[in-house]
């Protein structure tokens, strides 16, 4: 394939590990959790590689159960009404943060007028809290959540809808992930993909074999990357078969 370059469009960003540090809010509810229980506490490490992998995963290991159980289920709606409580309170002190990095790219990308938005499989109340909380919600084009879709990440729905919404070309468009579901989503898309080494990733994947268009290890790494490609992002791949990226 002839080597082809894109003015960017649109950047698009999973929310948790990538966009927003929350780990340590799912660390507080776990350990409430196993506190309230009388039980052992999970090292925070496990909990904060495995918060991608969602609330089932994190009650599964918290409580040494088997995928799918009754009490798996049972567990993590605790954990959601935890999680709830935690995040709803009012004037909270520590809210979860964007990573070092990410305000200055959000400036740059608004002063360039280059949408950009969010895409994560959070369920969509809690992503909009979070969103208010850092005061983003103004500011972003589109914020796509498993309810707006009839297929979540790894399906690549969500971010071909959110590119509609924030009106760019797929195959201009950039998605951030720290998640294989991501890279998977975002390929399928067209989009040109960034793995974000820094999020929640456990010691057993291996985020290199994801095959993203770029690898970070920084949240702050993209910007400099960005200005050092004159704000263009190279095509070497063709989209995933039998995906459609036009808007």
């Amino acid at each position: 394939m002839p080597h082809t370059e894109y003015a960017i469009e649109g950047v698009l960003f999973d929310l948790d590990g990538t966009l927003m540090d929350t780990a340590s809010d799912f660390v507080t509810v776990v350990h409430q959790m196993q506190t309230d229980d009388q039980q052992p506490l999970l090292d925070a490490s496990i909990i904060r590689n495995n918060v991608s992998a969602g609330s089932r995963r994190l009650v599964q290991l918290a409580y040494q159960l088997e995928p799918g159980s009754e009490e798996t289920e049972f567990q993590r709606n605790r954990l959601l009404d935890y999680y709830d409580r935690l995040i709803k309170q009012a004037n909270r002190s520590n809210p979860a943060q964007l990573y070092p990095g990410i305000p200055a790219l959000l400036d740059e990308l608004d002063n360039k007028d280059i949408p950009w938005g969010i895409v994560t499989n959070k369920p969509e109340p809690y992503a909009h809290i979070l969103v208010e909380q850092n005061q983003l919600m103004q500011r972003c084009h589109t914020l796509i959540c498993p309810e707006n879709v009839s297929q979540a990440k790894p399906d690549p729905e969500a971010l071909l809808l959110a590119s509609k919404q924030a009106r760019c070309s797929p195959k201009a468009t950039i998605y951030v992930g720290d998640h294989e579901r991501d890279i998977i989503a975002g390929r399928r898309a067209g989009m040109f993909t960034v793995t974000a080494h820094y999020g929640y990733i456990t010691p057993q994947e291996k985020p290199f074999s994801w095959q993203a268009d770029l690898d970070i290890q920084q949240a702050d790494q993209l910007l400099p990357w960005l200005n050092n490609h004159q704000w263009h992002i190279p095509r070497h791949r063709s989209p995933h078969p039998g995906v459609t990226t036009d808007v």
